[in-house]
C-alpha cells in the first residue's frame, strides 16, 4: 500500500484539531481516501504518483483534497440520516429533506472539483466533420 497523501497533523493544521474519536477515524480514512484518488486516476488513465513525482507542486494539492474529503466525512452526522436540510409539517404527515452527500459512502466523499484540481477531469474539445468523407459509412464497397 502506497503513502497517503496526508498525515494527522496536515488534517489539524489545515482543517482543525480532532477529538480521540475523529482522529481514530481520519487515520483509517487517510489510505483508502489516497487509494480511492489513485483509482480516480487510473480510471483517466493517468499515474497520480508519478504525477506527483513529475510536479511537486501537485502533492498540496493531493494533501488538500485529501483533508477536504475526510473533513467532509467527519461532519457528517453518524447518529442519523446525514442531512443538510429538513422540513416537517405537522398533521397534514409531511416530510422531505436534502441528503449531505447523497449516495453516501467514502468515494463520494471526492467531489469532480476535486478531481478537476488534480488534472484527472478535463473537458474534451472535438468535432465531428459530416461533410468529410472519411466520416461516411454510407457507402458499400
Amino acid at each position: 500500500m502506497a503513502e497517503p497523501f496526508a498525515t494527522i497533523d496536515d488534517i489539524t493544521i489545515l482543517w482543525r484539531a480532532l477529538s480521540a474519536d475523529e482522529q481514530a477515524r481520519a487515520t483509517a480514512l487517510l489510505p483508502i481516501i489516497s487509494d480511492e484518488l489513485r483509482i480516480q486516476a487510473q480510471m483517466a488513465g493517468r499515474d497520480l504518483d508519478a504525477m506527483i513525482a513529475a510536479n511537486t507542486a501537485l502533492a498540496s494539492v493531493a494533501k488538500e483534497v485529501t483533508v477536504s474529503a475526510i473533513s467532509r466525512i467527519l461532519r457528517q452526522n453518524t447518529s442519523s440520516e446525514p442531512m443538510t436540510q429538513e422540513s416537517q409539517t405537522g398533521l397534514g404527515y409531511s416530510w422531505s429533506g436534502t441528503y449531505a452527500i447523497p449516495g453516501g459512502g467514502i468515494g463520494n466523499a471526492i467531489f469532480p472539483s476535486d478531481l478537476k484540481r488534480l488534472g484527472l477531469k478535463r473537458q474534451r474539445i472535438g468535432i465531428i466533420d459530416f461533410y468529410d468523407p472519411r466520416n461516411d459509412n454510407s457507402f458499400v464497397e
